[in-house]
């Protein structure tokens, strides 16, 4: 296989990681910064790399609408982006699954050689997606292609078991046509408010110390 180009590499990295910023901005939840000298990114999700397909952000996205839940029996969006880093074959994912919901709909996309795909996307992430289209070619002499803007899909978990909960993990296989099966520990979304328990010990907010 031929390498990819630094120029075109550094295109589609670029992208993949902007589309996943904007996609945890989705999920209505943010990354944790702890107080080290070292910062991780405020990315929700799992990252996994299979020759040159490469899964960002992979997650379950916390319901915010009233025709998603994640009680027993919901329905629930999968976030993600999968990018296509090969210049010359495409790929084409033929089904998700987990022991975690009875089904998995919308999970058959094509991802053309250079391109990228992004499930549970927000309007914030096309108005991305739409820009990235009018960045200049970083190769001037047309040897080197412009990868091609993502495509924005919705795909959705059926019939939730009970092991689904805000803040834990569940295992999800991805398969492709070319790549085979992935299979990555995927974390659920906590939402944008987790519940306080209080009791007689608990502190009184503003009281000094």
């Amino acid at each position: 296989m031929t390498a990819l180009k630094a120029p075109t590499r550094r295109v589609v990295t670029a992208l993949a990681l902007a589309a996943g910023a904007a996609l945890t901005m989705s999920a209505c939840s943010a990354g944790q910064i702890t107080q080290t000298s070292t910062q991780v990114p405020a990315i929700n999700g799992s990252n996994v790399d299979a020759g040159s397909i490469a899964l960002r952000n992979v997650h379950v996205i916390y319901p915010n609408s009233e025709e998603y839940s994640i009680e027993p029996g919901g329905t629930a969006q999968l976030g993600f982006t999968i990018v296509n880093l090969d210049p010359y074959i495409g790929d084409e994912l033929t089904g998700i699954s987990t022991d975690f919901a009875q089904s998995v709909t919308g999970a058959e996309l094509e991802i053309p050689p250079q391109s990228s795909v992004i499930a549970g996307a927000s309007e914030t992430t096309a108005d991305l997606i739409e820009g990235a289209e009018e960045l200049p070619d970083p190769d001037s002499t047309g040897e080197t292609p412009f990868p091609t803007p993502a495509a924005i899909e919705t795909v959705e978990l059926v019939g939730l078991s009970e092991g689904v909960r805000p803040g834990l993990t569940i295992p999800v296989t991805f398969s492709f046509a070319e790549a085979g099966d992935i299979t990555v520990s995927i974390p659920i979304d906590a939402g944008p408010e987790l519940p306080r328990d209080e009791s007689e010990l608990s502190p009184i907010v503003g009281e000094a110390h």
